[in-house]
């Protein structure tokens, strides 16, 4: 433990330990000067247009957004769900309320609801039921031992964020591309991941762009 406290302090083992952003220097890095406040920001009118940041940098939990309330509920992975919710992100998974996703080739959130081009329905992907990809503990990754939790799963809209993990530390590569959710109650909603860290470079900090199509 001592070794790994100074070469934490000294920036070494920070990269070959990811584990320690969520862990020894959690306290440190959670508070970013540049943004503060959580939920939904910038907002013209409370379901069409603005901006969401959301803390989900928790593997024990879920940020379930509700586009038409204009709220943002963080509940754990035990199953719990609000009233009222269209998506819900756990680091950078996603899954919708019984609604389907397809990404655009636009990369413009503007551009893209401006123009009304949705996707085929056919290019639509609904969740899927998973039991090995929502991580909730990983404290024996380094071990090869990952806890994972049985859950909805949208393997669609979760393409707005590639983390490749056969490295250490792992590659995060973000869409540029604008992805489309069609909600349970037929609403249309443009959204792009603007960013996936806070200003400190902590993981799990998501700036999402939201516009409705309709």
């Amino acid at each position: 433990m001592k070794t790994e406290c100074i070469s934490v302090l000294t920036g070494t083992v920070l990269l070959l330990f990811p584990s320690c952003e969520d862990g020894l220097l959690k306290g440190i890095y959670d508070k970013s000067e540049e943004q503060s406040e959580y939920g939904f920001l910038q907002t013209e009118t409370q379901n069409s247009h603005g901006t969401v940041y959301i803390n989900s940098s928790a593997y024990t939990e879920w940020v379930y957004i509700d586009f038409a309330g204009a709220t943002a509920v963080t509940l754990g992975t035990e199953g719990q769900t609000p009233e009222s919710w269209d998506m819900a992100v756990h680091r950078y998974d996603t899954k919708t309320n019984e609604g389907r996703a397809a990404i655009t080739g636009y990369t413009d959130i503007d551009e893209c609801a401006e123009s009304g081009d949705i996707p085929e329905d056919d290019a639509f992907v609904k969740d899927i039921w998973t039991d090995d990809v929502i991580a909730t503990d990983m404290s024996g990754m380094m071990d090869g031992n990952i806890v994972y939790a049985e859950d909805w799963y949208n393997p669609e809209l979760s393409r707005w964020l590639d983390v490749d993990t056969s490295t250490m530390p792992p590659v995060y590569t973000k869409s540029d591309n604008v992805f489309i959710l069609k909600t349970a109650d037929g609403r249309t909603i443009a959204l792009k991941l603007e960013n996936y860290m806070n200003a400190s470079a902590v993981k799990g900090y998501m700036t999402i762009q939201y516009r409705s199509m309709q």
